[in-house]
This record gives C-alpha cells, sequence and structure tokens, in this order.
C-alpha cells in the first residue's frame, strides 16, 4: 500500500505521546482508574460488569489527553468490541465548514500503536448513496476529533482480538453544521447499521467551551438556565454560583435531552443556551439513528437506545470571569 493512502498520526507527539510504549501506558493507566466514580465528580459505573454487554455506542471527548484522555477512558471501558466487525467514528470538523456529512478517502489511518484499516466496502456503500462528500485530505490531516479516538479504539481492540487480521475496521465521518432535519437524514441513513450487532458507533464531543477564547462566557444561577446570560469584562463580583457551576447547570440540561433520547429538545436546548457543544451535529446525528431504531425494534429492555452519561468534568473549576474551561462528558448506550 501506497504511503498516500496512509493518514498520518498527525497529532501524535502534540495532543498526545508519540511513543508507544508510553501512550500505552498512558492509555492503560487512565483505563485502570475507571473504578466506581471519581470523588466528587458525577458519574459511575457502579458494579456493572465491564466492558457492559451491548454498549456499542459511546459519546467521549477528543481534547489532548493530559486534558480528557482520563475521562474519555470511562467511555471505552464501558465499549463492548467483542462482536465488533467495523467501527463508525463520528466527529466534527474544526477545519473547515460545511454542511452535510463527508467520508475520509484514506485507506488506512495511522496511530502510534499500529494502522487501523478503513472499511472501504461500508465507505462505498455511503458514497453510493449521493448523500456524502469526500474530507478533503488536508483537512482530514490536520483534523483532531477523529484522530484522537483511534489509539483509544486500537488499545481496546487489541485487548478484545487476538489477531491483527481479525481487528475490525473504520469508518471515519466528519458531520457538518446541519439542521434537525439533515441530522434526521443521516440518522435514517446510518440506523441500518446501527441496528447490525458487528457494528460500534464512537461520537466524538467536548462540551461547553467557555471563556473569551470562545466568544461565549454565559451565567446562570438556575439548574433550569431561565436566567442565562452572557457575563462581560464587569462582571467581577458573582453573588450566586460560581461559574464552573454554573457551566454545569448548562452542560446538564443539554446532557438530559441526550439521555431522554429527545433529539429536537437537544437542538432546542442549544439554540436557547447557545452551549459550544462541538459536536453537536454527531450527537444530533447518533440521537436520530436512534430515534429511528426505537421506532423499528423493541426497546423494552431496560435502558436500551438510550445514552447514559457516566462522567462528566470541566479542563479547569474555574471562578473568575477572564479565565476559560472546556467540559467533557463519556456516555454509553445499549443497543
Amino acid at each position: 500500500m501506497q504511503a498516500r493512502d496512509t493518514r498520518e498520526a498527525s497529532h501524535a507527539g502534540d495532543w498526545y505521546v508519540a511513543d508507544p510504549n508510553s501512550l500505552d501506558d498512558m492509555l492503560s493507566g487512565f483505563l485502570d482508574n475507571v473504578r466506581g466514580s471519581f470523588t466528587g465528580v458525577p458519574g459511575s459505573l457502579g458494579d456493572a460488569t465491564l466492558p457492559i454487554p451491548g454498549a456499542r455506542i459511546i459519546i467521549a471527548p477528543h481534547a489532548g489527553y493530559s486534558y480528557s484522555g482520563k475521562w474519555a477512558a470511562w467511555a471505552y471501558k464501558a465499549l463492548d468490541l467483542s462482536k465488533a466487525r467495523r467501527v463508525f467514528v463520528l466527529g466534527p470538523s474544526h477545519t473547515y465548514g460545511f454542511r452535510g456529512a463527508a467520508l475520509s478517502t484514506f485507506a488506512r489511518y495511522a496511530t502510534p500503536l499500529g494502522d487501523l484499516a478503513v472499511d472501504m466496502t461500508t465507505v462505498a456503500e455511503l458514497r453510493a448513496t449521493g448523500s456524502f462528500a469526500d474530507i478533503p485530505r488536508a483537512n482530514d490531516v490536520r483534523e483532531h476529533s477523529l484522530e484522537m479516538h483511534l489509539p483509544y479504539l486500537y488499545k481496546q481492540i487489541a485487548a478484545t482480538f487476538d489477531e491483527p487480521a481479525s481487528y475490525p475496521t473504520i469508518v471515519p465521518i466528519l458531520i457538518g453544521s446541519n439542521k434537525l432535519a439533515d441530522e434526521q437524514r443521516f440518522g435514517r441513513l446510518l440506523a441500518p447499521y446501527l441496528a447490525q450487532p458487528d457494528s460500534v458507533f464512537v461520537i466524538s464531543s467536548d462540551f461547553c467551551h467557555w471563556g473569551d477564547h470562545f466568544d461565549y462566557k454565559p451565567y446562570t444561577q438556575a439548574e433550569d438556565c431561565h436566567d442565562i446570560r452572557q457575563l462581560g469584562y464587569r462582571d467581577k463580583a458573582l453573588s450566586g454560583p460560581t461559574i464552573h457551576e454554573s457551566i454545569a447547570y448548562i452542560d446538564k440540561q443539554a446532557m438530559g435531552y441526550i439521555e431522554a433520547g429527545d433529539h429536537a429538545g437537544f437542538v432546542a436546548n442549544l439554540a436557547k443556551t447557545e452551549n459550544t457543544v462541538c459536536g453537536r451535529h454527531p450527537i444530533g446525528v447518533a440521537l436520530a439513528a436512534l430515534e429511528q431504531l426505537s421506532h423499528e425494534t423493541d426497546t423494552t429492555g431496560e435502558g436500551r437506545l438510550r445514552f447514559k452519561f457516566v462522567c462528566y468534568a470541566r479542563s479547569k473549576d474555574i471562578t473568575r470571569v477572564d479565565d476559560s474551561s472546556v467540559s467533557y462528558a463519556s456516555a454509553y448506550a445499549i443497543l
């Protein structure tokens, strides 16, 4: 295979460790620390058997591993790869704006731990629908929302399957800035794959990006966020909750709609709060696909086809208006 057919691990050595042994040790440390719940942080996997049987779709963050790696571990500890033949990785685009969804043109994605092959058959099937564009290769290489999941995926795949020949392939998809109807359309296109027991889905998203750098500084004193407003530089002495507590109110309201499987409610909530959930559109497509499946399959099993968040944290618990933070959350759903 020619080198140009393999996407390089372009963020290795920057966003995460490039040395294979050091990277493997780092990920192992994160995964080994997923026990019960972190002190003071909402979220727990309880006494569940890990991985959780049937947990074939997760939401996990995509920041540098020093920030979000330990929180992504919660999702990957829950993820059931035992029957996986292909893994769909859905992420937002940080490098160019577009509507719709786009497929990779690479045949393989490199990671420091080893390469993952792209499922060219599935990519061809999706391309044949006429609904998907191609990711420009330069943007594919620059994008981090897909790449940050691949070392975790490779590690968990290698722990699940004995031989590289049996490793699942991947289907990398960038989801553009879509409206509700567009997300529903792509959800319907992906739902048949989601219904298959050998398909796994990884949804890439961070949550609230707060601060001047993100042009987003909301504040609310109420858990229902009815009084949400933007802070200015003069708002230095707040009489209510701290800024990080206010951020949690905003994030958890959005997370509540996700857990309820309320796609339209989630979209409406983000329109109201303007919460900077960067993976809102991949999450929206996932919610639409789950909603489609709920119409077609028996959902009597407790908790099936509904996301459950198992951890939530922020890069920093800020209290000053001139500070900044990014929120991270992990969730899984049983299919």
